[in-house]
């Protein structure tokens, strides 16, 4: 029970750090060989592999949009006794964030995080409204 706590913990602090746009201490748990498969339609879609890459990925996100407030509403932990070397997380969310032009948007999701070794290893997001992914991103197409 105390690694469900453990693996809570941070995976709340690691939400917290993506808002406050603290790119190092987000950066801290994922191990060299990690990857991180995101959905939609933008340029940042797709999997993408190696701990420099997502690094990359979340330098985008954080430029494209200067407040981003992710709010965890549920943590969700495989095997509870873990200590945090081995486990399946999932983190539901809620995102406000506003982009370069000014624009607010809002989503949720589910992020799959899979732990091995007390690093991170894998991300796969589910994002609740892919449809706005492009508009957010200002890569909407102006012909109809």
């Amino acid at each position: 029970m105390i690694g469900a706590v453990i693996a809570k913990r941070k995976a709340r602090s690691g939400f917290g750090a993506i808002s406050r746009h603290d790119l190092a201490k987000s950066m801290a748990v994922y191990a060299e060989d990690a990857t991180w498969d995101f959905p939609g339609n933008v340029s940042i879609s797709g999997e993408i592999k190696g701990k420099k890459a997502i690094e990359a990925r979340f330098a985008r996100i954080m430029e494209q949009f200067p407040k981003l407030d992710m709010t965890v509403k549920e943590v969700f932990v495989s095997n509870i006794f873990a200590f945090g070397a081995t486990n399946n997380i999932a983190v539901e969310w809620d995102v406000t964030e506003v982009n370069r032009e000014g624009k607010e948007f809002h989503n949720s999701g589910v992020t799959i995080i899979r732990v091995k070794g007390g690093k991170v290893v894998a991300l796969k997001e589910y994002i609740f409204n892919t449809d706005i992914m492009k508009e957010a991103w200002g890569e909407a197409s102006n012909s109809k």
